[in-house]
């Protein structure tokens, strides 16, 4: 049955790049789903403001500026990681591979357990700095 099937394929996370961005990406997730807005406050604590609200509210020229949007987005793209885990019931078939173009490699890291995912957010910070 669709069980035996869904142990036997092989999943892969791969996650976007910069250039993505858009004020009130991620508020959807935010306001529907437990586990995203934890992310989004992992986020605010690790940058040490409100980037969420930046994300949802704009100015979208603020959120241009790459020191917000890599942090934003890689935020935003784990936030949709953990909604669809919720979703399923924490029941997400572990990646067999994880990818991501660019910036979206730091997210990957995270979906990876290769680094928590507050030194993800610092790194992509950083990064656009």
């Amino acid at each position: 049955g669709g069980l035996v099937e869904a142990e036997l394929m092989k999943v892969a996370y791969i996650f976007p790049g910069q250039g993505s961005q858009r004020v009130g990406m991620g508020r959807d997730l935010y306001d529907n789903f437990a586990s995203a807005k934890a992310v989004f406050e992992q986020v605010d604590q690790a940058v040490g403001f409100p980037l969420s609200r930046l994300c949802f509210e704009g100015p979208e020229d603020e959120l241009r500026q790459t020191i917000n949007a890599q942090p934003a987005l890689v935020g935003v793209n784990y936030a949709c990681l953990k909604a669809a885990s919720e979703v399923s019931g924490d029941r997400l078939p572990p990646p067999a591979f994880v990818a991501g173009h660019s910036l979206g490699e730091y997210t990957a890291l995270a979906a990876a357990r290769v680094l928590d995912f507050a030194t993800v957010v610092s790194l992509a910070r950083e990064r656009g700095r």
